[in-house]
């Protein structure tokens, strides 16, 4: 399995095969997933244009940073991994769920995203809003495995929009977007698991590269 994600909470043991119906069938039980990011070594950041190279410590940038609890789009929200077909039907793979509703998935896998490819002072969830100087809301508007007529494993798509600002005058200092697309090895769970967190891991890393270079610029400008 893919190094970004665990099995974090096993219900029961599945057998799946590789035809996309078996993916379907309903069961009482089933695998939940928690998406984690690379690990890193505390102070180091991934290349960036204008960044240090791969393994070298990144400088400190002085900024406390609170990332709010995503929003996303209906059908997307809640503990199921969505799945789509080429008629637009969107579904659920029955066996498997996300170890919590999207949006807190997701909060903590861009936390730790963050720590992994910034150095910032502190990033945390929006628990401690108010004793940071930065937020980070980000909306979700695409985070489903797609499938196409023509092909017999799915393609993740992970579609991300994020807003910056400043928790004192709630001063907009930037937005993005960023959008990844990752065709699953196989056409089981395990594998298009996988591709959604390298989809993801690819859209955040993308977005926390950008806002780097924007808390940077404010920070010097103080």
């Amino acid at each position: 399995m893919n190094r970004w994600v665990r099995c974090a909470l096993v219900v029961t043991a599945l057998c799946l095969a590789a035809c996309t119906g078996s993916l379907f069938r309903s069961h009482a039980s089933a695998t939940a997933y928690m998406l984690s990011a690379a690990p890193a070594s505390h102070g180091e950041t991934a290349p960036a244009p204008g960044a240090p190279a791969a393994g070298r410590p990144a400088p400190e940038i002085p900024v406390d940073l609170a990332v709010l609890k995503p929003k996303a789009r209906p059908g997307l929200e809640s503990e199921r991994i969505a799945v789509l077909y080429p008629d637009r039907r969107l579904d659920y793979f029955a066996d498997a769920r996300w170890s919590g509703p999207l949006g807190e998935v997701l909060q903590d896998f861009t936390v730790q995203e963050f720590h992994s490819h910034l150095n910032l002072r502190t990033v945390s969830g929006d628990s401690s809003v108010f004793a940071s100087a930065y937020w980070l809301e980000i909306e979700i508007t695409d985070f489903q495995a797609e499938y196409t007529s023509a092909a017999t494993a799915p393609t993740v798509r992970v579609s991300l929009r994020a807003r910056l600002g400043s928790s004192g005058d709630r001063h907009l200092v930037g937005q993005f977007t960023a959008t990844a697309q990752k065709a699953a090895a196989e056409n089981r769970l395990s594998s298009i698991v996988d591709a959604f967190a390298s989809a993801a891991d690819a859209s955040l890393a993308e977005i926390a590269a950008q806002a780097g270079e924007k808390l940077a610029k404010v920070s010097e400008a103080r």
